[in-house]
């Protein structure tokens, strides 16, 4: 009989999430620039995936007593490892359509939930499509995956492991245990059979426990109470129900140190800046399709990395979920991403993502419907998930060709029907997109916004002479030399008298005198031409 071991209860709640109209699968494009030998890859991903980590030989088998890993004792990697070729001229186009058919169709229930898809005659190189379900994984366990089959020279052997790094910040500040109290409290409460629907998933059998604690254990329980009573987004055309046809895209890759320099000089983290420049890309999109963005906020769920440093190259799902409120509405590209930045520091100090991981934990033992019920309404509250995920900095080979893009796609779930992806690699950022045909059916016309969002503020950050940070509505005077409404802040109220006072004594600024700087620093010996200071990329837009 196959060996067998049962699945945790949160690699069961991904396990049984799966829909047609939305698959728990993370989809992965790599492009190369030069052809991959087939066979060698097939041996890298044997030797450096399959032969380490187990689960990868095993299928997921369901029963009434729970789900388990079992061996497969039929494995064999050629049904998981597998070659194809694009259709007509193998562009771009021709790979987005094969991405967005593959991320819909269903992997082998039967069989370890794995497929690559190498495309021998992608635009002159390779691209590799990866299917990986999400009970097997999260996305930062699997980026480790992928990056043990890479390396930082074309010649390495493929037995050889990567001696790539990739490293994410871990969830230390929180007390030993708690996450592991946690998870056995909600999983626990169910198991007894606490109704999940008015009590709310009922805790006060074991309180006690929780409150040891302290204001960790009150936190969790307040941000419960805060989630389950958390409103709908705005009512846009992402809203909806979700199809069976899902769309692909991507753009072109900007520049890493570009993000970081515009950071640095607004006192905001990287990002800041890109979630900034995908809320300014939905209002242009909206803009676009003629659709009101007055008041609009487009709610995106985040996965947030809870791994403690002991669970480094482990699989399974160990992140929890957080939600930020993505203000469309805002005109303004300097406000809106101050409050994008706020935003996202009262995620940083929330309780949401442990609860939303202890939460997975207990809809994992309850019954499955009572699952998709509870998920579902969660899922009503939001409109998109969205993942940032840092990669090396180096370039990579695999299998002896060199990997010039990356793009990682984590699945929605009930009718979230728009997911973006963020990942840096090789010092450059790169965006993408996967939406459900009955809310976007051309993301092909989003991704190019991201860069143009971007540069947005950079230009505009270029252009001001500045010698003490500003404040949005500083910038824009500056910018077009007019005054400007006051932007409101989150709750749509009026910046407080102490910020309007500090801009009404800021010294006014004269065009004539623009020094188009990136952030302060120390004056040049000589001075440079302005227009030899703005990057060539930038010098002929509008």
């Amino acid at each position: 009989m196959p060996q067998r071991e049962r699945m945790s209860a949160v690699d069961t709640a991904w396990l049984r999430m799966d829909r047609p109209t939305n698959l728990m699968m993370i989809v992965g494009v790599m492009v190369f620039n030069e052809r991959i030998d087939f066979t060698r890859l097939r041996n890298t991903v044997e030797a450096r995936m399959v032969g380490r980590y187990r689960r990868f030989r095993q299928c997921a088998v369901q029963e009434v007593t729970g789900a388990w890993w079992e061996d497969d004792a039929d494995f064999d990697i050629e049904a998981h490892v597998k070659r194809r070729v694009l259709p007509g001229k193998a562009g771009k186009k021709e790979l987005q359509a094969l991405a967005s058919e593959l991320s819909v169709q269903p992997l082998n229930p039967g069989k370890p939930l794995w497929r690559f898809d190498l495309v021998e005659n992608y635009n002159g190189g390779s691209a590799l499509v990866s299917r990986i379900h999400h009970s097997i994984a999260d996305g930062i366990a699997l980026v480790g995956v992928i990056l043990s089959l890479t390396d930082q020279s074309p010649d390495a052997p493929a037995q050889r492991r990567s001696t790539a790094k990739h490293k994410e910040e871990h969830a230390d500040d929180m007390p030993a245990g708690l996450l592991e109290t946690l998870v056995e409290t909600l999983t626990s409460a169910v198991s007894m059979g606490t109704e999940l629907g008015g009590k709310a998933l009922n805790l006060a059998s074991d309180t006690d426990r929780l409150s040891t604690y302290g204001k960790y254990g009150i936190g969790l329980l307040t941000e419960l109470a805060k989630l389950l009573a958390m409103p709908v987004d705005s009512p846009t055309s992402f809203k909806g129900k979700t199809s069976t046809v899902k769309r692909v895209a991507w753009c072109d890759p900007i520049p890493l140190g570009e993000v970081k320099a515009l950071g640095k000089a607004l006192g905001c983290s990287v990002n800041d800046i890109l979630l900034a420049a995908v809320a300014g890309a939905l209002r242009a999109y909206f803009q676009q399709k003629g659709e009101a963005v007055e008041g609009v906020e487009v709610r995106a769920v985040i996965p947030v990395n809870l791994r403690s440093a002991k669970d480094e190259g482990t699989l399974g799902n160990r992140f929890g979920l957080g939600t930020l409120s993505l203000p469309v509405y805002e005109a303004n590209p300097f406000a809106r991403l101050f409050l994008v930045r706020e935003r996202m520091n009262e995620l940083k100090n929330s309780y949401q993502p442990p609860l939303t991981l202890g939460l997975l934990a207990a809809v994992g033992v309850a019954p499955k419907m009572v699952q998709q019920q509870f998920l579902d309404i969660l899922a009503a509250k939001a409109s998109a998930v969205m993942t940032n995920v840092p990669g090396p900095k180096q370039p990579l080979y695999l299998a002896g060709a060199r990997l010039d893009q990356v793009m990682v796609w984590v699945p929605q779930s009930g009718d979230i029907g728009i997911g973006v992806s963020i990942l840096s690699y090789n010092d450059k950022v790169q965006f993408g997109m996967v939406t459900d045909r009955h809310y976007v059916p051309d993301p092909e016309t989003i991704t190019p916004l991201f860069e143009a969002e971007f540069e947005k503020m950079l230009l505009a950050l270029l252009m001001i002479d500045w010698e003490t940070p500003l404040d949005p509505q500083q910038i824009e005077e500056q910018l077009f030399g007019k005054q400007m409404p006051p932007p409101l802040d989150a709750s749509g109220a009026k910046p407080k008298a102490a910020t309007a006072r500090a801009r009404k004594s800021a010294p006014a600024k004269s065009a004539a005198r623009a020094k188009p700087v990136v952030h302060p620093k120390p004056a040049a010996a000589t001075e440079t031409p302005a227009a030899a200071r703005i990057p060539k990329r930038f010098r002929n837009l509008g």
